[in-house]
């Protein structure tokens, strides 16, 4: 299936140069540009593409306000591609709901993956941030924006010394399979690998998923990776 992408950022250059970088693939196929958040929001609810790449730094709404919109109201999956790689805009992604996060000094074929990993319903973060993620996670503060992982309910419920089930209490409310599922999501595996542990089909995986999610009260499998990390 060939998969459908909208590209919003606003330098045109940009825009032209991912498209004819996305489109070197017979399996890409983009279908529309944005210049802006709002331009964005409104292309993709029309359009209904299956990835948008986002740049974080717009004029107007910007793409963070832009991805919780679409990833809120689970309009596309969103992957981030910004030039700068620093924690407000890491962690306002993932607290907005981005299904990944990609720094634009990546290589072409590191995009064209990191798309395709989207589109398919798996997670994407650029390999210099994991640790950054991971660590802000494990550290107790106090302050949401300080430490910006999943969202601001699960950064409030974070004081020192609390069981990491009572920081996440919606984690109770899972199956046994559903908890297995998010070990892996913790683990980092994709949809297939997901079915090959479990020897289940990626459909099921999927489906799994999309009730870790609901139940968690989150909107991407990064922030359910995250919190897997804390209750382990």
């Amino acid at each position: 299936m060939t998969i459908r992408v909208l590209i919003a950022d606003d330098h045109a250059a940009v825009r032209a140069g991912l498209r004819v970088l996305l489109e070197t693939d017979d399996d890409i196929a983009v279908v529309g540009e944005a210049a802006d958040g709002d331009q964005a929001v409104a292309l993709a609810t029309d359009l209904r593409p299956d990835v948008v790449l986002m740049d974080v730094r717009m004029p107007g709404t910007d793409g963070i306000e832009a991805t919780e919109t679409l990833a809120g109201g689970h309009i596309t999956q969103v992957l981030v591609l910004t030039t700068f790689d620093i924690d407000e805009y890491l962690f306002g992604a993932l607290r907005a709901g981005a299904a990944g996060f990609l720094l634009k000094s990546a290589s072409a074929d590191e995009m064209i993956d990191a798309v395709r990993a989207v589109a398919r319903g798996d997670a994407v973060l650029a390999p210099d941030v994991v640790g950054r993620v991971v660590g802000a996670f494990r550290t107790p503060v106090t302050d949401a924006r300080a430490h910006g992982p999943a969202d601001r309910q699960t950064t409030d419920r974070q004081p020192t010394g609390r069981h990491p089930t009572e920081r996440h209490p919606e984690v109770r409310t899972l199956t046994d399979r559903e908890r297995e599922v998010l070990d892996c999501l913790g683990s980092g595996l994709s949809n297939a690998d997901i079915a090959a542990r479990l020897f289940i089909s990626e459909t099921t995986v999927k489906t799994h998923v999309s009730r870790v999610l609901a139940k968690l009260q989150i909107t991407s499998r990064v922030q359910a990776a995250i919190i897997a990390l804390d209750v382990r």
